[in-house]
């Protein structure tokens, strides 16, 4: 599995970094997978909302993800940059709609989840985000549900910032199982909410 986390400007650190770690211990303890971090455009560094600087590995359309996780960040302050700015601005709401198109799952983390909604791949399906940024998902033509992570097969959100790192554990035992999950759990001292709603995506 080829899993991409995609960066912008004013990401938070937390909801790429967290998955990030947990993809990549998978790996080491025997997931068939890769994962990396990826910007729309070519660039030499991201910088994310509480200042970190992150240097991406290549741009969405290098890879050809199985899975791409889109974080959030600046959506609940307004942030100039920030998940809000990207969805307000378009490009990545439809580069995920096209990913999707193409058979790539996407999954969102907290105010990610927006984004995802503006490319309308939420439209009449179950999802969650940040507390805060719950009444804007609950204007759009999403189903919020309550729960820590919500999986509707083909697309996966999570609630706040450290729900990310839950979500990409309930990936790693859904594609990968239990063990490998036990494994990483213990290698990271984490133990998941095990709080997820499922049902079925397309």
């Amino acid at each position: 599995m080829e899993i991409a986390i995609v960066l912008f400007e004013g990401f938070d650190e937390l909801d790429a970094i967290g998955p990030y770690e947990v993809f990549e211990n998978a790996s080491d303890a025997g997931a068939d997978l890769t994962v990396s971090l990826c910007t729309l455009a070519e660039t030499e560094r991201i910088t994310a909302s509480h200042g970190l600087r992150v240097e991406p590995d290549a741009t969405l359309d290098e890879r050809s993800p199985d899975l791409v996780v889109v974080p959030g960040g600046g959506w609940n302050d307004r942030s100039e940059a920030g998940a809000r700015a990207e969805a307000e601005r378009g490009d990545l709401p439809d580069a995920l709609a096209t990913l999707y198109d193409r058979g790539t799952t996407v999954a969102a983390v907290c105010t990610g989840g927006m984004v995802v909604s503006r490319s309308g791949l939420l439209d009449g399906r179950p999802a969650v985000t940040h507390a805060d940024a719950l009444p804007d998902l609950r204007d759009s033509a999403a189903r919020v549900v309550d729960a820590r992570v919500v999986d509707d097969g083909d697309i996966l959100t999570a609630g706040g910032v450290t729900s990310g790192i839950d979500l990409a554990f309930h990936l790693v035992e859904r594609e990968f199982g239990a063990e490998i999950a036990r494994t990483v759990g213990e290698e990271m001292e984490y133990e998941p909410s095990g709080d997820v709603h499922t049902s079925r995506g397309r």
